[in-house]
């Protein structure tokens, strides 16, 4: 009987999971087709949940000139991976989500001091994600615009760069490590190997261990006096943090209970 309970109580908190475990796919936030949530329609909400984690959002209307601003996270389902420039800033490159249609954008947006931050109630071992550009920094990279340069230059020799780094923070607030991936690299001695990400791209994070926090910071080859150039934005999908390790060992006591509790009856 003892086994019985045990068994029982290992399967019910395996079930309710740490608050940290699952994925974070965005495919349960509601959108109508082709359209994305920026924070317009709730500003007040700081962000939104998906799956096991917080995704931080600033919205806001300046005063003086009545322009709208955001920064943090946003997500949608927009398609257009062809339409360059800033009126198609939420849409990623792939054209699609990794998982189903919905995807996250994020934005640093310096001005306002925002950088695109997930919490997460419980510390959180986080695994993995999928990254890539979005629309708007693919096109201002590939073809320059009025604010940004090509990368690689005409002759395509420029060592440019877009880089995403991503800090994982305790409850402290301490740095537990560090991942970096390039969204763009044009680096290499072989030009052939330069390249932009224009596809979901897998990051694993499991290097981070536990975290109650990541922050996106993005940089560039290309910035001036007035920081950088390059479109400070990037696509993120499929976020998955591993249940903790003291769940899963007891989720497995758990089920050996109940296989000895089963074998035992008569």
């Amino acid at each position: 009987m003892t086994r019985y309970r045990f068994a029982v109580m290992a399967m019910f908190i395996l079930a309710a999971g740490p608050a940290a475990a699952g994925v974070a796919d965005f495919d349960g936030l509601t959108l109508g087709p082709e359209s994305s949530w920026n924070g317009s329609a709730d500003p007040s909400a700081g962000g939104f949940a998906t799956g096991p984690a917080f995704f931080n959002n600033f919205y806001t209307i300046d005063a003086f000139s009545g322009w709208a601003f955001w920064g943090g996270w946003a997500y949608s389902n927009v398609t257009d991976n062809a339409t360059a420039g800033y009126m198609n800033q939420f849409s990623a490159v792939a054209g699609a989500g990794h998982t189903g249609d919905t995807y996250g954008i994020a934005f640093m947006d310096t001005f306002y001091g925002v950088t695109p931050t997930v919490t997460f109630a419980q510390p959180a071992a986080v695994a993995s994600a999928y990254v890539t550009n979005t629309t708007y920094a693919y096109f201002d990279m590939l073809q320059g615009s009025a604010y940004s340069k090509q990368f690689g230059g005409a002759g395509g020799g420029d060592p440019d760069w877009f880089l995403l780094t991503i800090t994982g923070k305790d409850a402290g607030g301490g740095v537990t490590g560090a991942v970096e991936r390039y969204l763009a690299d044009f680096r290499f001695a072989d030009g052939a190997d330069d390249y932009l990400l224009d596809t979901w791209t897998y990051l694993d994070l499991s290097g981070l261990g536990q975290v109650t926090s990541l922050e996106f910071t993005l940089s560039s080859s290309d910035a001036g006096p007035w920081g950088m150039n390059t479109p400070a934005y990037f696509a993120l999908d499929t976020l998955t943090v591993a249940p903790e390790p003291a769940t899963l060992a007891l989720a497995a006591a758990g089920a050996a209970a109940v296989a000895l509790a089963r074998r035992r009856r008569p």
